[in-house]
This record gives C-alpha cells, sequence and structure tokens, in this order.
C-alpha cells in the first residue's frame, strides 16, 4: 500500500524563529513523514558556531545552499562551499562554523524526526525582517537538551 504525505507551502510553521543567535525554519515537520524524517534550514551569520554536541536518536545531513560552512564530524573536519554535502551519524560529537563573512544557510535533514521540536521549543519568533537576534540563555537550551537525547559535550568549535 502506498502513502502519501502532504506537501507544505508557505505556513506559519514554515515562518523563521531565532535559535542560538541565528534564524532556523522548520520546512518538513516530522507530522508529515510519520515522523521518520524532518528537514530545517538555518540562515547563521559569519562565526556563528553552536557547542559540539551529540544527538543520541538522529542522522543528520548538511547540505550548504549559501556560505562556506566547516562542519566538525568526530575527529574529522570537513570544510564545504555551496552544494556539498556532509553526514553525522548518531551517537558521533559534531559542530559546526561558519567561515564566510556574509554567513551560511544550510538546510538539515534529521532521521528520525521530532528534534526539530527542541529547535522550534528554544526558538524566540522573528517579528520582522530587520530584526536582530534576541540575547538567548544557553545554560537553559542545554538543559532542554536531555529531553531530546540531545548532549552538549563541549565549547564550539574554532578555526
Amino acid at each position: 500500500m502506498t502513502r502519501f504525505f502532504p506537501t507544505f507551502g508557505p505556513t506559519a510553521e514554515r515562518e523563521p524563529f531565532w535559535f542560538l543567535g541565528g534564524q532556523a525554519r522548520i520546512l518538513l515537520p516530522g507530522t508529515a513523514t510519520d515522523n521518520r524524517l524532518s528537514l530545517m534550514e538555518f540562515a547563521d551569520p559569519a562565526g556563528h558556531a553552536p557547542p559540539h554536541h551529540v544527538h543520541e536518536d538522529e542522522e543528520e545531513v548538511w547540505f550548504v545552499l549559501d556560505g562556506e560552512v566547516t562542519f566538525f564530524v568526530g575527529d574529522q573536519r570537513h570544510d564545504l562551499v555551496p552544494g556539498q554535502v556532509a553526514y553525522g551519524p548518531r551517537g558521533v560529537p559534531h559542530s559546526y562554523l561558519v567561515r564566510s563573512p556574509e554567513g551560511a544557510r544550510i538546510a538539515v535533514l534529521f532521521s528520525p524526526a521530532c528534534i526539530e521540536e527542541y529547535f522550534r521549543a528554544n526558538g524566540t519568533p522573528v517579528a520582522e525582517a530587520g530584526d536582530l537576534p534576541p540575547e538567548f540563555d544557553l545554560s537553559a537550551v542545554v538543559a532542554s537538551a536531555e529531553a531530546f537525547h540531545l548532549r552538549v559535550t563541549g565549547p564550539p568549535p574554532s578555526l
């Protein structure tokens, strides 16, 4: 039996929100795929780098849309430009660093889904296109990660 899932166009669910100083959007929520996968977009400024962390449940695939980004996966370093892809297996510490002065946009596929709810829960809606990111409480973001089987394993990377 073939199952069909809805196609998502512009909706309130896809509206950008601030997360750790960058903007994020949920492009395809897990609810549309029986939680098999979800797709997000991150638009981060130059120098942006989340702390090293581990997803215990999800595989991640990063696709660079704009800008230059270095991905750190385990003990490997991958310098990517638009059109290139990196893979982060579950259980392996990883992070990234935006190298390009104009920032970067990254599409991220998570499988299985549900981690997008962590990002949404810790995000702040973007009121206007020209808004600056609000201050964020990194300790609160880290504390909420445990419920999503996400744990921080080190500081943000640097070159």
